[in-house]
């Protein structure tokens, strides 16, 4: 597989959407691609009524969204035996779905299409649109969810929904797991859940899920690469307090825990961790470097070799630093109890997406050397989560992405990397499950505002990746 600047003859852009219909355009449109539209209509049926379903953790209902998934896999014909609505008694917002399509060869271990279902708080004062309504304009899904997660949801629902009616035998058994709480893991998490009292039922060879997904030059529309993640940084949560007597505002005092606090925010900020790399990052700085092209390209290869001006303009791009080292930040604070006394209490989160090789203990004891107050206590917001080694890409893995990337992206080439945030992988892989992150969504890699306000897709790359998905889950399943 080449990587160079010969992408720009790749896909580009060629027709624009309207409401009624969304053609998939890329170099060529194969008739496998055209006859892979069909039920289009139900698929995006099934999209609107999952995205407008509230699961944030405040008001929302996975279970609610969890059952409307269920009935339409009723209805295309699985059998209760099939399906289990797993709903934790204490938590009855938090439902989770299993759905297995049996495979013909019980040697073969099962494939498990994941998805989170739940999604990130957003309030309508501050959206252009309502969060909660699906809305399509200019060629774009906006909604809360309508890229995360709720874009893979829908597409492994309707896949599944596909494969009963239309009498597909697959070798290997299909599972699809629709799950609540990977935005708010510290509270409930869905996967960790089913690991612990659901092993039986979601157990696979290896898993499906976000954090892939392909790139596209957005001033050119030129299809970039497909990337699949294969490993991911370590999430944990910090909790940074101060304790002060307190006292009168009229009589204030040095030791004010509010300043303190403070002073210990702007040391974490001031902080850098040391730049690393891995064959997942370095290949990926490397291989894509070489897809850019120009200055930023040659940066990128120059980064890859441990460049350090290079480095030093790299990582001024949010995401490319965050898949350089490990990075802390403050995330919410908690303060004083009253407008006219001194703060007693001062609490902080630090959120920290740690790089692989470096357990939760090392970096909570970095975060104290760094603050250097005995005032200031960090302690583990929630119990550490034990990282396990990256999913090994094998052929059996890789094999079936490249060559279906070809079929529907001639010349795009896959690139396998490291994702800086953190999926429901990190707790399938440790627990046996390997678990990549592929999708074939394309998107611009800057517009698409997951967690952020006026979360969109692009209307194109939802249809693309529902091929995508579909396809490249028969290719595993094997079968007819």
């Amino acid at each position: 597989m080449r990587f160079s600047n010969s992408l720009t003859t790749g896909l580009v852009l060629l027709c624009s959407f309207g409401a009624a219909d969304a053609a998939i355009t890329a170099s060529k449109q194969t008739a496998a691609s055209k006859a892979a539209r069909a039920g289009e209509a139900e698929f995006r049926d099934l999209y609107k009524e999952l995205v407008e379903i509230n699961t944030t953790l405040s008001v929302g209902s996975c279970t609610q969204a969890a059952s409307a998934m269920k009935a339409r896999l009723e209805k295309a014909g699985y059998p209760q035996s099939d399906l289990h609505l797993i709903v934790p008694p204490e938590r009855p917002q938090d439902g989770n779905l299993i759905a297995i399509l049996p495979g013909t060869d019980s040697k073969l271990k099962p494939i498990l299409l994941l998805a989170h279902i739940d999604v990130v708080e957003a309030r309508r004062e501050d959206w252009v649109r309502d969060p909660f309504k699906l809305t399509e304009e200019d060629g774009f899904f906006y909604a809360r969810g309508a890229s995360d997660d709720k874009a893979m949801a829908a597409i492994f629902t309707d896949s599944m929904v596909r494969y009963r009616t239309e009498g597909y035998k697959p070798k290997r058994t299909i599972k699809l797991a629709l799950t609540c709480g990977e935005e708010s893991p510290n509270t409930f998490n869905g996967v960790r859940y089913l690991v612990e009292k659901h092993r039986d039922l979601i157990d696979a060879e290896f898993a499906l899920n976000e954090g892939g997904g392909g790139r596209y030059d957005g001033k050119t529309g030129i299809y970039q690469y497909n990337g699949v993640q294969a490993g991911e940084k370590l999430y944990q949560d910090y909790t940074l307090e101060t304790v002060n007597q307190g006292g009168h505002s009229s009589r204030p005092t040095p030791d004010n825990a509010i300043y303190q606090m403070s002073q210990a925010l702007a040391k974490i900020q001031a902080y850098e961790f040391p730049i690393e790399f891995n064959d997942a990052t370095r290949g990926y700085f490397d291989r894509y470097g070489g897809i850019v092209g120009g200055e930023r390209g040659a940066d990128m290869k120059a980064v890859a070799t441990g460049d350090a001006a290079a480095i030093a303009r790299i990582k001024q791009d949010p995401s490319m630093n965050g898949m350089l080292h490990t990075t802390c930040v403050a995330t919410m604070i908690d303060g004083g109890h009253a407008l006219n006394a001194l703060p007693q209490t001062v609490t902080v989160n630090v959120n920290c997406r740690i790089f692989p090789g470096h357990p939760a203990e090392e970096i909570r004891q970095q975060l104290i050397k760094v603050i250097d107050d005995t005032g200031v206590s960090v302690a583990f917001q929630s119990e550490p989560e034990q990282a396990g080694p990256p999913p090994p890409l094998t052929p059996a893995i890789l094999g079936p992405i490249e060559k279906l990337t070809q079929e529907m992206f001639p010349g795009v080439p896959v690139l396998p990397a490291q994702a800086s945030g953190g999926t429901d992988g990190r707790f399938l892989t440790p627990a046996g499950i390997p678990t990549y992150g592929v999708s074939g969504l394309f998107s611009d890699g800057a517009t698409t505002n997951a967690h952020g306000l006026n979360e969109r897709i692009r209307v194109q790359s939802l249809l693309e990746g529902r091929e995508f998905l579909h396809r490249l889950t028969k290719l595993y399943a094997g079968g007819r």
